[in-house]
């Protein structure tokens, strides 16, 4: 569907009211300037979204995350162990479990937008097989752990340890893609306040599980891990039974059907490149927590940058609503061929995300301090923060700009585009002129944020790019078996 060209791409659509009687201008007109700024029904909507879906998300990641604390205060060998083991769990399966459920923000977000609510059922099973597969290869990765550690030149007892750990953790992967994909099928619906249920329950659930197996039990460290494959499974089976029971879901949801076989290949085309860019991101990040390893002081530039990155990654979390709040609402208005809206809620979206960026910012402004206490004791690192705080202001003002125009991009369906300048940008850019700062010219920590820095804004500007000259248009989504597989339909 080609676009209206007649309203500009980041001004929303608005009609103005006549001026009231006796030449006053209406209290509408008045309020045009404020309108213009910001469309106040449109970003009631998108907060009301995106709440929910932070919420769910923090509950979600707080499983995992309970887990690592349980394992961690045992003993110091443990805390180091099951380190590396929750960061090699989550850049080799969790980010790209996450990022294969990309698929279904652009089949289910425009099939609903569509009101075609049969296929995104469809799309869901499609979805779950494909993470079923990925399933089995990550978790003989993860069997082997071990020894590819020890290969990357990790200590071995720590190796040993953090691999002990992964083995419990393997049923959790399975989970956790079925989770994925059922939380995408839900939020292209906008059922987003049930979710905030069903994923604090299970956390509460995990803490007593994970709290029992590691104190009550002979399986001490191995509890913790295992703690969390259950707690996952159990959201899984929760979730499922909402969607076959609720009322909300029976236009969606018909049963399991032979069908979805049939999209699979569908499916992967955008899952895929939807996991690359997930991927690509994350291991942005954490190559500069080992680059930081291989400075001078590197028991202090990796605190400090493992810092950066942890305060990073919990600022994108909150606004990652607004990442799924543009998602759906650009695939929905997509699949109901309202174009203009779609880019409306873009422009909305993007907005509240800087907004929400500058409180963050000033936030950690004014609390950086007390905020670098909560990491470490060291006066020291403390400090050093502190002067990395101005460049932090940056990098996650940024980010969040970025996370908004890739959730638009999943919802548009141009994963494919998103990976090619993640590639670029992180690894051809990013990572070498981080090399280039931090080494060659010594500006150590700082030097690797700055590459940092330099990568998200070349991303966020390629991202900003390819959005404004994209000919936005809905795929075909129609679960037919006369029909073709739907394609990615761009234009520059």
């Amino acid at each position: 569907m080609t676009s209206d060209h007649s309203l500009p791409l980041l001004q929303p659509a608005l009609h103005e009211e006549e001026e009231g009687g006796g030449g006053e201008p209406s209290i509408a007109r008045r309020l045009t300037w404020w309108q213009k700024v910001l469309d106040e029904e449109e970003a009631k909507k998108q907060v009301l979204f995106s709440m929910p879906m932070i919420l769910t998300n923090l509950f979600y990641y707080g499983i995992l995350l309970a887990s690592v604390m349980f394992a961690g205060h045992l003993d110091e060998l443990d805390l180091a162990g099951v380190t590396l083991a929750n960061s090699w769990a989550t850049v080799t399966g969790f980010a790209f479990m996450t990022g294969l459920s990309g698929a279904l923000e652009t089949l289910c977000g425009q099939g609903f937008g569509a009101k075609l609510y049969r296929t995104l059922g469809i799309h869901l099973q499609a979805s779950c097989i494909v993470s079923l597969f990925f399933s089995i290869l990550i978790s003989i990765l993860w069997f082997f752990t071990e020894p590819v550690l020890i290969l990357l030149h990790q200590d071995t007892q720590i190796s040993k340890t953090a691999a002990l750990y992964m083995k419990f953790l393997i049923p959790g992967i399975f989970a956790y893609g079925f989770l994925q994909n059922i939380l995408r099928f839900l939020q292209t619906q906008s059922i987003v306040l049930p979710l905030v249920i069903l994923s604090v329950v299970p956390f509460v659930i995990h803490i007593g599980i994970a709290y029992a197996l590691v104190h009550w039990t002979v399986l001490g460290f191995e509890g913790a891990p295992l703690a969390a494959s259950i707690s996952l499974w159990l959201s899984v089976f929760m979730l499922a039974i909402y969607v076959t029971c609720s009322k909300r879901c029976k236009n969606s949801w018909e049963g399991i059907s032979f069908e979805s076989f049939s999209y699979i290949f569908t499916n992967l085309r955008l899952a895929l490149p939807s996991a690359a860019m997930v991927c690509l991101e994350y291991w942005a990040f954490e190559i500069l927590v080992l680059l930081a390893g291989l400075m001078k002081n590197s028991e202090t530039t990796t605190s400090l940058i493992a810092m950066c990155v942890n305060t990073e990654t919990i600022a994108y979390m909150i606004t990652y609503g607004l990442s799924a709040a543009a998602s759906t609402r650009v695939s929905n208005e997509l699949g109901a061929g309202n174009t203009d809206r779609a880019k409306n809620a873009m422009a909305v979206t993007l907005k509240l995300s800087i907004l929400l960026a500058v409180a963050f910012v000033l936030a950690l402004a004014f609390g950086h301090s007390v905020w670098a206490g909560l990491f470490s004791d060291s006066s020291s690192i403390i400090t050093e923060f502190g002067s990395m705080t101005p460049l932090l202001a940056i990098s996650i003002t940024l980010d969040s700009v970025q996370g908004v125009l890739s959730g638009v991009a999943r919802g548009c369906g141009w994963q494919h585009l998103a990976v090619y300048v993640n590639l670029v940008t992180f690894f051809c850019m990013g990572v070498p002129i981080a090399v280039l700062l931090g080494f060659k010219l010594n500006l150590n920590v700082k030097g690797l944020w700055i590459g940092l820095i330099c990568g998200l804004s070349s991303q966020t500007a390629t991202l900003l790019v390819i959005t404004l000259r994209t000919k936005w248009s809905r795929m075909d989504l129609s679960v037919d078996m006369d029909k073709e597989d739907p394609r990615i339909p761009y234009q520059t």
